[in-house]
């Protein structure tokens, strides 16, 4: 297999996500988390991933070293740009949590979401939609991309909405049940959008 590249932790990675605009009745139903996580972190930065897509080099990158070059990079950049700000908007949803749950191999805390079927259906949408622009790139084995590719940080097919809030106290913590929580979410939006290139 052709080797994919490392992360560098200096440049932003693109995501598709949902803001969390509240979380139960207001701020101390999400103080009160603080009795379960380390470092619980600030309510505005609060979201859920619909899709990881990573640092834009780094993935054009995967992608050039999966198609052993015949997929150029100074081709493949605009696509992916373009593709990406084309997505179609997931209006804001209402979901709820009632457990906490290890996320990033034990390494963080999260909240495990109920949304609904529609946010289930745009996530599936955004991961055909990534297939079809592979597909249209020249990748073979597009599953297998998908799932070895750094850039892109899948660990496993299946999509878990949550949302992370903090440090785990331990490596092994295991998941917790909370009193359930409501939780609004706004529109869907490209986080770090300010860092894709501007359309040449």
């Amino acid at each position: 297999m052709a080797s994919m590249t490392a992360s560098n932790p200096d440049k932003p990675r693109i995501t598709v996500e949902a803001p969390v605009l509240r979380v139960g009745a207001g701020t101390a139903d999400y103080q009160g988390l603080d009795r379960f996580v380390d470092s619980l972190r600030k309510p505005r930065g609060l979201h859920m991933t619909l899709l990881h897509v990573g640092i834009l080099d780094e993935l054009v990158g995967d992608i050039a070293a999966w198609t052993k070059g015949r997929a150029e990079p100074g081709k493949v950049l605009p696509e992916v740009t373009s593709w990406l700000t084309e997505l179609p908007v997931l209006q804001g949803f209402l979901g709820k949590s009632d457990k906490l749950v290890p996320l990033g191999g034990g390494r963080l805390m999260g909240l495990e979401v109920d949304v609904p079927q529609d946010v289930h259906d745009y996530q599936a949408l955004l991961v055909q939609g990534l297939h079809v622009l592979l597909d249209e790139l020249g990748l073979d084995n597009i599953d297998d991309f998908i799932l070895g590719s750094p850039a892109l940080g899948y660990r496993s097919p299946r999509w878990l909405p949550h949302i992370a809030v903090g440090r785990a106290r331990s490596r092994h913590e295991p998941p917790m049940e909370i009193s359930p929580v409501a939780i609004e979410f706004g529109d869907s939006r490209i986080r770090h959008r300010e860092a894709l290139p501007a359309d040449s």
